[in-house]
C-alpha cells in the first residue's frame, strides 16, 4: 500500500499536489468566477433580439403560418432557453476538455456537409437537414469546427508555425527534388498550407450548398484564425493580393459563379436590375432604413415588414430594427456587439494559455465578422448573399450554436486574469 501511494506521488506533475481519488471527478468542472460583463452583454443582445424578432415577424407569420403571429417568436424563445441553459452548463466545464473534440467535430462537420448535398432541396437549396421538429444547418457546426480545430492545432504546433526549422517531410523532399535542391521548405510554410487546405476544403463544401455568404464567412474566419495563430505576417500580403484579385475577377465576371450568386452580384452593381425580382428585398430594406430616420417610427410600427421585406425575421431583420428604432438606437445595438467582441478579445488576451486565447478570440471574431457582413448586405454595401444577424435572425441551429460558443468563452473567462465583479455568490463556481 505504501509503495502504491509513493508511485502516485512520483507520477504527479511537479508543484501539483496529488488530489484524493474521490475528488478527481470534480476536475471536469471549471473553477473561479465567470466574467459578468460578457454574460450581461450576451443576455442583453439576446433579449433585444427576441423582442425585435417578434416585432419583425408577426405579420409574415400570420400570413404564412396559419394565422399564428407568434409562430417564429415562440420557436425562437424555446431555442433561446435551450441555448442559454447550454451556455451556463458549458461555462462550468473546463474549456481545455474541448481539445479532445477538435478532430471529431471537424470530421463530423465534413460528414454532415457532404450528407446534406444528397438530401432533398429545401427552398431550392441543399443547406438544411430536416429533423422533424426543426431543421438543422451543418454550416453552423462547420464555423465552430474551424475555430476549435485551428485553436487546438495551432496551440499544439506553435513552435513549428513561428519557427524557421527546415521541414523534412515528403512535401519538402518533393519540392526540393523538383527544384534540384534550390528551394528550402520551412515547417512554418507546410503548416500554413495545411491550415489553408482544411479551411478551403470546408468552405468548398459549404459553397456546394449554394451558400455563398457561408463560404465567405468561413474563409474570413479561417484567415482570422491563421492571423491569431501567428503565421508569418508576410503571407497575409499574399493572401490579401489573391483575395482582391479574386473579388475583382468575380465581380467583373459574375456569370462564372452559380446562377443565384452571379445574379445577386449583377443586381448589386446595377441598381435598376429587376426591381420586382433580384433587387426587391434590398430596395425595400433601404426604404425601411431611410424611413426610420434618427429615432424610428416606433416599436411595432414598421410598414416594410408588411410583406415588402420578404422574410423580415431572417437576414434583413436589421432593416426593421432601423425603421422601428431609428439610427441612434440601431447604432446603440451595434455598439453592444462591438463591446461584446472587445470584451471577448480581452478575455482571450488574458487567458491562461494559448488554446484559451485562440478559441475565445476566434468565437467573438466570428460574431463580429458575421454582424459586419449582415449590416453590409442590409445596407447594400455588399451583394445580397443571405447571412444572418447573430442573436437576432430566426434560426434554431445558429442561435443554439452561438450560445454554446458563448459558454466556452465564459469558461475561458473563469481562468483569465480579469478583475471579476462581486456578485455576492450568485455566479460563483
Amino acid at each position: 500500500m505504501a509503495d502504491t501511494a509513493a508511485r502516485r506521488r512520483k507520477a504527479a506533475p511537479a508543484g501539483v499536489k496529488h488530489a484524493p481519488k474521490a475528488k478527481r471527478r470534480w476536475d471536469f468542472f471549471a473553477l473561479g468566477q465567470l466574467d459578468i460583463p460578457f454574460l450581461l452583454l450576451v443576455i442583453t443582445i439576446l433579449t433585444i433580439g427576441l423582442v425585435m424578432l417578434f416585432s419583425a415577424s408577426y405579420t409574415y407569420a400570420y400570413y404564412n403560418e396559419g394565422g399564428d403571429s407568434a409562430y417564429y417568436f415562440k420557436r425562437q424563445l424555446v431555442f433561446a432557453l435551450v441555448g442559454v441553459t447550454a451556455m451556463l452548463v458549458v461555462s462550468k466545464v473546463r474549456y481545455d476538455y474541448f481539445k479532445l473534440f477538435a478532430i471529431p467535430v471537424m470530421l463530423v462537420s465534413w460528414l454532415l456537409l457532404i450528407i446534406v448535398l444528397f438530401l432533398p432541396a429545401d427552398r431550392g437549396f441543399h443547406r438544411w437537414i430536416n429533423l422533424g421538429l426543426f431543421t438543422f444547418q451543418p454550416s453552423e457546426i462547420a464555423k465552430f469546427a474551424i475555430i476549435l480545430f485551428c485553436a487546438w492545432s495551432m496551440d499544439k504546433n506553435h513552435k513549428k508555425i513561428i519557427g524557421k526549422q527546415v521541414n523534412n517531410a515528403k512535401l519538402s523532399r518533393m519540392v526540393k527534388g523538383l527544384s534540384n535542391g534550390k528551394i528550402v521548405v520551412y515547417e512554418s510554410f507546410v503548416m500554413l498550407c495545411f491550415y489553408a487546405l482544411v479551411i478551403v476544403f470546408t468552405a468548398g463544401l459549404v459553397y456546394l450548398e449554394n451558400h455563398l455568404s457561408g463560404t465567405l464567412l468561413l474563409l474570413a474566419i479561417g484567415v482570422v484564425m491563421i492571423f491569431l495563430g501567428e503565421v508569418k505576417r508576410h503571407w497575409f500580403v499574399l493572401i490579401g493580393i489573391v483575395a482582391v484579385i479574386a473579388v475583382v475577377f468575380f465581380v467583373l465576371n459574375p456569370e462564372i459563379l452559380e446562377k443565384y450568386a452571379g445574379e445577386r452580384i449583377t443586381a448589386w452593381l446595377d441598381k435598376d436590375y429587376e426591381p420586382l425580382g433580384a433587387r426587391w428585398q434590398t430596395n425595400n430594406s433601404l426604404y425601411a432604413i431611410g424611413s426610420g430616420g434618427l429615432f424610428g417610427v416606433g416599436l411595432g410600427n414598421s410598414k416594410q415588414k408588411h410583406l415588402y421585406v420578404s422574410e423580415p425575421q431572417n437576414d434583413f431583420i436589421f432593416a426593421i430594427v432601423c425603421e422601428e428604432l431609428g439610427f441612434i438606437r440601431a447604432a446603440g445595438i451595434l455598439l453592444l456587439f462591438l463591446l461584446l467582441v472587445l470584451r471577448g478579445v480581452v478575455i482571450g488576451l488574458r487567458a491562461k494559455d494559448r488554446f484559451g486565447a485562440l478559441v475565445s478570440m476566434g468565437i467573438v471574431f466570428q460574431v463580429g465578422l458575421q454582424t459586419a457582413l449582415n449590416i453590409a448586405v442590409v445596407t447594400d454595401a455588399l451583394p445580397n448573399t443571405g447571412i444572418s444577424l447573430p442573436f437576432f435572425s430566426y434560426g434554431g441551429t445558429s442561435l443554439m450554436m452561438l450560445l454554446f460558443e458563448m459558454g466556452i468563452v465564459l469558461s475561458v473567462s473563469r481562468y483569465s486574469r480579469l478583475e471579476k465583479a462581486d456578485t455576492s455568490g450568485v455566479f460563483k463556481a
